[in-house]
């Protein structure tokens, strides 16, 4: 009987355990040292917070693995030796292998800060990060953050959550600026402060000073402030997590390298999910993709091609959603943080300032591109239905009301952004919205 071994149970990997269940009858063996089960990454923060525990973040029961016959192993691979097709386990067990399936994740990044391995420094990606945060952060009154994208946020909160004053460091001049437009970087900036966070833009780590039990006792900031505290969070991004594999036969740039088939330079060896790294990257998207639902799609994909019906990687057009405390964000195709020659762009804000909704479009065709929105969300499928066909922005905008998923009795804005779209673009006016009235609200 085949033997797919599986090095990850994140969602990449067991993704692809289970649809190579759906499909086959091979022998399946889930290696994890993270975890004995699958649970929800996205769920950090809530454990945290107390909001969720832990086993509510199994998306699966227990009896689940062993009813489907996928054995979940939890230990190190500590080597793989590619010629003979067997991994070397670090409590000592030899596993030989058909098909290999590598669905390492990815690591956080660091920078060779002096003091960054100082107790009281923590990163915010596995379970035993969740352990670190909660341990060094028991009964602390001043917390620093480093690194200004998503997991920094949610990291200021889980903080903010339990009464710790908290600084945040951006080095960028707006928040995530590398990645949102300066209007929804401005946005987010400000709802971050309003949340008592001192943040602080433009600003880099230096140092990491600790006390004589090298524990955490302030920062260092590029600007020689001395900031004190007791807890360092460095979310500063992640990196491909290549370590098994960097030395050996198997082609790796800063992930290990795919074709649109998710096979790597050796036979019956595969990567997926934040680890791989896609030769030829598809148009518009980055060649490492380290998000949720493209780990899932992989693992979907590489799961035919194992069951031997071959299946391109095709994950569509792009989408991402993530929190700044209470706003909700999303994204649809693409709106880049800097403004392309063939784009027009068309910018809606709420007065409160925790609403708004950017819309990307090309200058000639009027092709819709791609929107940001926060604090309202929007129908996946139909604006996904709208990125893979010719639609006009005109049109998108003409059936916002159809696209909104916030409940019944939620304010809605759609009159206010289909009058101001009007306003800026007279040439391509679109028929007005009637404003519902519900309750009293409008």
């Amino acid at each position: 009987m085949k033997h797919v071994v599986i090095i990850g149970n994140g969602i990449s990997g067991i993704t692809a355990a289970r649809h190579i269940r759906k499909a086959s009858n091979f022998k399946i063996t889930v290696i994890s040292a993270e975890s004995e089960h699958f649970w929800s990454r996205t769920a950090l923060m809530y454990i945290y917070m107390g909001h969720m525990k832990y086993e509510h973040t199994k998306p699966y029961e227990d009896w689940f693995w062993k009813k489907n016959k996928i054995e979940l192993m939890h230990d190190y691979v500590s080597s793989i030796n590619f010629k003979e097709k067997k991994l070397r386990l670090a409590k000592g067990e030899n596993i030989s292998y058909d098909s290999l399936v590598l669905a390492t994740g990815s690591k956080p990044n660091k920078f060779n800060w002096p003091g960054q391995d100082a107790k009281g420094v923590c990163t915010m990606v596995s379970l035993q990060d969740l352990e670190n945060i909660q341990k060094y952060t028991t009964n602390i009154s001043k917390a620093v953050v480093v690194g200004g994208g998503l997991i920094g946020v949610e990291m200021a909160e889980m903080l903010h959550s339990k009464s710790i004053k908290t600084t945040f460091l951006v080095r960028e001049e707006k928040f995530w600026r590398n990645t949102l437009p300066y209007q929804e970087a401005d946005l987010v900036g400000r709802h971050i402060s309003k949340h008592q966070i001192d943040l602080r833009l433009s600003t880099e780590l230096k140092e990491i000073v600790t006390d004589d039990r090298e524990q955490v006792k302030a920062v260092i900031t590029s600007s020689g402030e001395t900031i004190e505290c007791e807890f360092v969070g460095i979310t500063t991004g992640v990196h491909p997590n290549i370590e098994l594999v960097k030395d050996s036969a198997l082609s790796t740039n800063k992930g290990i390298l795919v074709n649109q088939f998710l096979q790597t330079n050796i036979p019956d060896v595969y990567a997926i999910g934040d680890c791989a790294e896609q030769i030829e990257p598809i148009a518009n998207r980055p060649s490492i993709e380290q998000v949720w639902y493209t780990g899932k799609i992989m693992g979907e994909t590489v799961a035919q091609t194992i069951c031997r019906s071959p299946k391109a990687y095709q994950p569509g057009p792009w989408y991402n959603s993530a929190k700044f405390f209470d706003i909700e964000y999303q994204t649809y195709g693409h709106v880049p943080h800097i403004a392309q020659p063939h784009e027009n762009r068309f910018y809606w804000e709420h007065p409160s300032g925790n609403k708004a909704m950017h819309f990307c479009f090309h200058h000639k065709t009027n092709a819709f591109l791609g929107v940001n929105t926060f604090g309202i969300r929007l129908r996946h499928n139909l604006l996904d239905s709208w990125l893979r066909k010719p639609t006009s922005i005109q049109q998108v905008i003409e059936n916002l009301k159809a696209a909104n998923f916030d409940p019944e009795f939620f304010a809605s804005y759609e009159k206010e952004i289909t009058e101001q779209f009007n306003q800026q673009y007279p040439e391509l006016k679109v028929k007005p919205h009637k404003r519902k009235r519900i309750a009293g609200i409008f």
